[in-house]
Parts: C-alpha cells; sequence; structure tokens
C-alpha cells in the first residue's frame, strides 16, 4: 500500500496580507511510474470537478500502486468562494480568468502568482488532467491539443460522447489568440512537452450526478490507461473526434430566443440547418432565423431566453477522421 499525504499551501495574499490558501493531496504508490497532477474549480463555479476529486479520494488512498497524483481540488479560491467564472475585479483586474496566465509569474498579480504556485507541481507532472464544466447547454467533451497523439489517446480513455482538438500554439489563428488562449493551463503544459487534457463536464454551479459520475470514471480510466490504477479502463463513452474552430453562432440583435423543438445538443446538422429565432418580446418582430453556421457536431447551445446582440446562441465542432 503507498503513502498519503495532505498539505495546506499558501499561493497569494489579499490587499490586507490575509493569505490565500489551497490544499493539495499526494497519493504515492509502492511503484516507480508517472506523475499526474489533476485540478479542480480554476474557475470557481465549475463545482462538479471538485466533487469528483472528493468521492475519488478513498480509492486513491487505498489502490495507487504506481506512480504518485497529485489532486488539487480549489485551484482558484478567490473565485470559488465568489461562486463564479472570473475574479471579482477590486481583487484581480488585470486577469480575472485564471486559466489565462498559466504558467504564471511569482512576482505577477494575484492569479500568475496563484498558477506560478500551482506550477510548482503541474510542471512536474508527466500527465495533466485540467477538470473543467460547462453549462447544461453544451456536450460533455474532452479538449486536447492537435497532434498530441498522447493526449488523444487518454482523451478517449475518459470517455464523454466529443473530443475537441485545438490548434497547437504556433498555428492557432486570430480569434484564438485575441481570447488569449496562449494562456490556458494546457497550452503552458504543450510547450513544456506535457500531456494534458481537459475535460469539460455538464453544469456549472451545482452537483449534477451524471457529470460527477462521468469524471470519476475519467479519471479512474486515465490513471489506469498510465498505470497508476490496476484494471482495464471502463466504458464511459465513445468521442467523436471533431476540430473546435472557435466559431459562434452569435445573437445578430436583442431579444428573446426561441430554440427550434427539433434541436438537440448534440445533433450532427449541416450550414443553414435552423436552430431557432430570435424575436421582439413587445412587437412580436422577428429579428433572427438562426442557422448553422457550418456542418458538423453542434456541442453548444444556450437555453437563455433573454439574450444581448453579441451573445454567443451555438457552436458547431467541425468533425474529424483518425
Amino acid at each position: 500500500m503507498g503513502t498519503y499525504s495532505q498539505s495546506t499551501i499558501t499561493i497569494s495574499h489579499l490587499p490586507s496580507q490575509q493569505p490565500i490558501r489551497t490544499t493539495v493531496h499526494e497519493y504515492v504508490g509502492d511503484s516507480d511510474g508517472p506523475t499526474v497532477y489533476v485540478q479542480a474549480a480554476q474557475h470557481g463555479y465549475e463545482v462538479n470537478g471538485t466533487e469528483v476529486l472528493r468521492r475519488l479520494h478513498d480509492e486513491l488512498r487505498e489502490r495507487v500502486e504506481a506512480g504518485r497524483v497529485v489532486a488539487v481540488p480549489i485551484a482558484s479560491p478567490l473565485t470559488f468562494d465568489h461562486s463564479s467564472y472570473t475574479t471579482p475585479r477590486a481583487i484581480e483586474e488585470t486577469h480575472p480568468n485564471m486559466n489565462r496566465v498559466w504558467p504564471g509569474d511569482s512576482d505577477g498579480t494575484v492569479h500568475e502568482r496563484i498558477a506560478a504556485r500551482l506550477w510548482e507541481y503541474a510542471g512536474e507532472a508527466d500527465v495533466i488532467i485540467d477538470l473543467h464544466t460547462m453549462s447544461p447547454d453544451a456536450l460533455s467533451h474532452v479538449v486536447v491539443t492537435e497532434d498530441d497523439d498522447e493526449g488523444l489517446a487518454l482523451a478517449r480513455a475518459f470517455g464523454t460522447d466529443l473530443a475537441l482538438v485545438e490548434s497547437r500554439p504556433d498555428e492557432a489563428g486570430h480569434e484564438w489568440h485575441r481570447r488569449n488562449f496562449s494562456g490556458k493551463l494546457r497550452v503552458a503544459a504543450t510547450r513544456r512537452d506535457i500531456t494534458c487534457i481537459t475535460p469539460e463536464l455538464g453544469y456549472n454551479t451545482w452537483i449534477d450526478e451524471p457529470a460527477v459520475e462521468t469524471g470519476i470514471r475519467g479519471v479512474q480510466n486515465v490513471l489506469r490507461e498510465v498505470g497508476i490504477l490496476a484494471g482495464d479502463p471502463a466504458s464511459n463513452g465513445t468521442p467523436r473526434l471533431a476540430r473546435n474552430h472557435l466559431g459562434r453562432v452569435t445573437a445578430t440583435d436583442s431579444g428573446l430566443f426561441v430554440i427550434d423543438p427539433d434541436v438537440e445538443i448534440g445533433d450532427t446538422v449541416e450550414a443553414g440547418d435552423a436552430l431557432g429565432t430570435v424575436y421582439d418580446p413587445s412587437t412580436y418582430e422577428v429579428h433572427q432565423e438562426v442557422r448553422a453556421d457550418r456542418d458538423g457536431t453542434l456541442y453548444a447551445l444556450t437555453r437563455e431566453a433573454t439574450i444581448i446582440a453579441g451573445e454567443t446562441l451555438a457552436n458547431v465542432a467541425l468533425p474529424l477522421e483518425r
């Protein structure tokens, strides 16, 4: 039987000098093997990853046979405490989104310092699992980097219904850079030649049993795949492979969005297929007939009825064969 340790580390400070702390769990097997770093709640309202790590805790304490697992259930305490995606600007105005600052800067802003402290663990790993959750409007999926064959193998082992491939940093387009994706944990890992996958489980804010169960099986599968846990990966879905082209179907005007009743998340759509209608709630005038912008898999579709011009209404991923 291996060993287990738990430590509380200081990852930054508030203006009052009150420390910002988080907990790191380490599970070490009896024989040599890879190190896997797993974190959750980098965006504070994405709580299902935190619950995944809690439910895996006893198994990891007892069954890690080789190598080492480092688990951080709350990567960003600031966003977690506010149940938010980003840090309040009064605390971190420059980089409110922690997943845009990796590998961090020990002399930088609050989020840069948090990332730098956690990178001391993540940067030494062989594999990184960065657990996220999306809204109930999206299909659960795993994001990997282009040409990372090991990452794609782990994404397939993890499971879910979709694996999204994103461009490598040196091949990415304008939209990728405009949204500052170069600061993602997975991109920092790619630059260090560390295999990293980003599972996007269903639902934010509340604990969703199917999302948690998918996450538990997925993490177990990855740990089995790399030899940390014994046994073969369990069935957890067969991902369709697609490219995350970063395109979005957006609202051209504000109003109420009514989804076409025949449309479902996960559908295969063609460019021009009807997705819904945006209309003026006062005069009933139709502002926009919302249609798919290309052929592919509809993996996100907003359920929010009241929308503002420019908001994302749908995302379509381009199918890949590999």
